[in-house]
């Protein structure tokens, strides 16, 4: 199976809004970053979708995580990124989020704004072809779609 037939088979996994919007926030983040990897990890809590110029995961500037409510977008080096929007979440020293339940959520301008200021700052160009990278499966793994309360 290719990388991203197994990519696509992970996402069907969620409610179809959720995997909606994790296609289409990973879709524009390709497109604002050509010749990223994407390093692919279905860990325990979520699937994450790494983009790095290279498929060391410490090189990854950028992480969609796919939760079963909702995406975030997360921000290696988030400490750094001018924040005055106030839009990042999260109490990490380097690695902070933003919540997205839709695509409008990542069109925001202070989310455009934060993705610009990341890739500015970016140690590392990316410049590779740019390919899906399955890095790990996790044998344990919570529900995938919400659990009824």
């Amino acid at each position: 199976m290719t990388p991203d037939i197994e990519l696509e088979r992970f996402l069907k996994r969620y409610e179809p809004e959720v995997a909606d919007t994790g296609r289409q926030v990973l879709a524009r983040m390709l497109a604002r970053v050509p010749g990223a990897n994407v390093l692919v990890y279905d860990n325990y809590n979520a699937l994450a979708m790494a983009l790095a110029p290279t498929e060391r995961s410490s090189d990854a500037v950028f992480s969609i995580a796919v939760y079963p409510r909702w995406v975030s977008l997360f921000f290696a080096n988030a400490s750094r990124l001018p924040d005055p929007d106030h839009a990042l979440e999260g109490n990490g020293k380097k690695m902070k989020h933003v919540k997205l339940r839709s695509l409008a959520d990542w069109e925001a301008a202070p989310v455009q704004r934060l993705i610009d200021a990341a890739l500015a700052q970016a140690p590392k160009p990316f410049t590779s072809a740019g390919k899906i990278v399955l890095k790990s499966i996790a044998q344990k793994q919570r529900p995938r779609r919400p659990v009824a309360e």
